[in-house]
């Protein structure tokens, strides 16, 4: 489990298929080895993977590289297989008993790929390249707007945020400098894709619906 707060912006390091159905990544984090065990699960860009292997950074920088690999399910639902050398993605470690919920209940399976429909700044500050806020319009990937609400949680590349409006299947976000600074999210484009995570409880709450019905 997650919360969807992201703690690193780790960096692929190096990028292997082995096959059709499994691909291999080392990535680069400020997280110290020490306090990662072998098979501990970390969400990348909202993907929960297992850790298989650690090293050294060889760059000079605090922290170490984990490997991770991503199979046939992975790879059919995310962005994952289209991670090169050079990939900024988000972090976190996995949720520990008596950690703060600082976001939402975040599994770390993505339920499907949205696309990033504009990017609209709100209050712009010549400071602050994105202005004060910014505001995404994000296309849900099919079959996913019902479980998607206003003012309800979603988790996307795995950031937790609040759901401002919903339009069939068009939401919107709002982003702040902290955001921006602190993950991916500031590097993003209009067309890129993202990772969508619907909330827990609005999966399982549309389940008992449909069995109700």
């Amino acid at each position: 489990m997650f919360t969807g707060i992201v703690t690193a912006i780790g960096t692929v390091m190096e990028a292997e298929r082995k096959g059709p159905s499994l691909k291999r990544l080392a990535i680069a984090s400020p997280y110290e080895a020490e306090g990662i065990e072998i098979g501990a699960s970390i969400a990348c860009g909202g993907v929960c993977l297992t850790v298989t292997a650690l090293k050294p950074r060889e760059d000079g920088q605090p922290g170490c590289v984990f490997q991770v690999e991503a199979a046939a399910e992975t790879l059919s639902k995310t962005e994952v297989g289209a991670w090169e050398p050079g990939t900024a993605i988000n972090l976190e470690r996995s949720l520990k008993v008596g950690d703060e919920l600082g976001g939402h209940l975040v599994t770390g399976h993505v339920d499907g790929v949205g696309t990033i429909l504009k990017i609209e700044p709100i209050a712009p500050d010549p400071d602050e390249p994105w202005g004060a806020t910014a505001r995404f319009h994000i296309r849900a990937p099919q079959g996913l707007p019902r479980f998607i609400a206003a003012k309800g949680s979603i988790c996307l590349d795995g950031t937790s945020l609040t759901v401002n409006t919903v339009e069939d299947d068009v939401f919107t976000v709002l982003l702040i400098p902290h955001s921006f600074a602190v993950t991916t999210w500031g590097q993003r484009k209009e067309g890129d894709p993202v990772h969508v995570e619907v909330d827990l409880m609005a999966r399982y709450a549309a389940r008992l619906a449909e069995a109700r019905g």
